[in-house]
């Protein structure tokens, strides 16, 4: 193993792309479902101690861009479930994006190899540290995407709890850390290789929550309804009342809970329209709150996608719309160009999409207290949970993950749920339309589920909530400034040694 960097330097400029693309997605198999995280990291010590060879700039940044490719293209590989469901008019579109999602993705990774290479040449401590910065730069350009970030490999594990104290990107910091420990074990610095790995993995060792505790008796119990409605069908004008008619159903029967939530898009018709209908939806929650998603339009025709809260009668108490939109789901930049070639998004059921909401949560929830609203794709953005000086007794996420298939997606999806309740200090209720619903603990716990494709509806007690996390007072700023000082000071150490 000392000598794999010259082994990869010796092959040809083709095969060592292949290489690390490989090697890319071996490091892949980290993300849900597999939750291989060892392979994560020992793929990054690779690339790591590879670094450490007399490459070119130009090298460098080209094998970054193949590992990062690699990478992306087999965890984002879920991308192409959107394009199937109507697979006549989108199918042909869905190699092209998962290629281009891959390689712009992959950019990132490079720009972090060429930055590093500008810095520190053949350091991999900086190429490392310059990881960190495009992950929270990919977390933030162009709308941002901080899907499969390098740090979500450990959700399955005790060092998911960092979060709650700097966020997924100390996560990455410490992914990033045990790939150098694992390159050190490949040369001469064995010894510190060894002990790093050994305080991370004791580290996730201590922080690893045990089972969750008997709910107590006087926790409100929410009741989390899966209608199960396949992509190709939830608009089908033979099937909705169907769908609908099991929404009802399950929300009716058994106990009266305290909360009862359907998800994103559940009520198949236009808020507008169906004012005379609340009533008979509300009437299946029994007088307990329901929460449900449903499309809008406001006075200026501008569609939503948006989140209700109706009392008993069908009174309406409270909307959220969503803010953070997909692009090309649910609105398309240069919308009013790009519609002039037929070019409407996925969303092409309102027209070019929706329009951004303007405020945003908490929403009341009578009897149990403040909620952060999350409409699916809101739910991976950590930065974006915010709330006012009250704080909130749970965040509330709905969503339609059918669009992502059965197989990676809706796993990553939930996997980044759990996250933001780690990093809040805040039980989450997650409902989605094929699964996976489930109730979600402030330590990251899954307390109850519905799993992927059934409907069905579970009642589960809402968590209490914990104290106040660094994280949901700092922010990413801490880590930010630490990953930015260490970069400085790696940068003011090379000059130094080398003059």
């Amino acid at each position: 193993m000392a000598n794999i960097g010259v082994q990869f330097a010796a092959r040809g400029a083709l095969l060592r792309l292949v290489a690390f693309a490989a090697l890319g997605a071996v490091a892949g198999l980290g993300q849900a479902p597999f939750d291989l995280w060892p392979l994560t990291i020992l793929a990054l010590g690779v690339v790591f101690a590879v670094y450490l060879q007399a490459l070119s700039r130009r090298q460098t940044v080209f094998h970054a861009w193949a590992f990062g490719f690699g990478y992306f293209a087999f965890s984002l590989r879920w991308i192409v479930e959107p394009f199937l469901v109507d697979i006549e008019r989108h199918g042909w579109m869905a190699p092209f994006a998962l290629f281009l999602m891959a390689a712009g993705a992959a950019i990132f990774w490079a720009l972090a190899a060429w930055v590093a290479s500008r810095l520190a040449p053949r350091s991999p401590v900086m190429f490392a540290l310059a990881l960190v910065g495009a992950e929270v730069l990919r977390s933030l350009i162009l709308t941002g995407f901080p899907w499969a970030l390098l740090g979500h490999v450990w959700v399955t594990t005790g060092l998911a709890q960092v979060v709650a104290y700097g966020g997924p990107h100390l996560l990455t910091l410490l992914t990033v850390l045990c790939g150098l420990a694992v390159a050190a074990l490949m040369g001469p610095a064995r010894i510190v290789g060894l002990v790093v790995l050994g305080l991370v993995l004791a580290l996730s060792f201590v922080l690893r929550p045990g089972p969750a505790g008997q709910p107590s008796g006087d926790l409100p119990i929410v009741r989390l309804v899966q209608p199960n409605a396949p992509q190709e069908q939830k608009w089908d004008p033979a099937f909705t009342d169907v769908f609908l008619r099991r929404l009802t159903t399950y929300s009716a029967e058994g106990p009266v809970p305290d909360l009862v939530v359907w998800p994103e898009t559940a009520v198949p018709y236009l808020l507008n329209h169906i004012d005379d209908d609340l009533g008979f939806l509300a009437d299946s929650a029994r007088g307990a709150p329901l929460v449900f998603g449903i499309q809008r339009r406001d006075a200026a025709a501008r569609a939503y996608n948006s989140l209700v809260v109706v009392g008993p009668g069908g009174a309406v108490q409270s909307i959220y719309d969503k803010r953070h939109l997909v692009p090309f789901g649910e609105y398309m930049p240069g919308a009013r160009l790009l519609g002039q070639v037929g070019a409407t998004g996925l969303a092409r059921n309102l027209g070019v999409g929706f329009t951004p909401g303007a405020t945003p949560g908490p929403v009341d929830l009578p009897g149990i207290g403040a909620a952060v609203p999350l409409i699916c794709y809101e739910g991976i953005f950590a930065e974006e949970i915010t709330y006012g000086d009250t704080r909130p007794r749970l965040l509330l996420l709905i969503t339609n993950d059918a669009w992502f298939g059965e197989a990676a997606g809706p796993h990553q999806h939930l996997a980044q749920a759990r996250l933001r309740a780690i990093e809040q200090g805040l039980p989450m209720v997650r409902v989605a339309n094929t699964g996976i619903s489930a109730m979600i603990d402030p330590k990251g716990r899954i307390t109850a589920a519905l799993p992927l494709g059934v409907d069905g509806a579970i009642d589960a007690p809402l968590p209490a909530a914990l104290a106040a996390t660094p994280y949901s007072r700092w922010g990413d700023l801490p880590v930010v400034l630490m990953v930015l000082l260490f970069i400085f000071g790696g940068y003011f150490r090379a000059r130094r040694d080398s003059d």
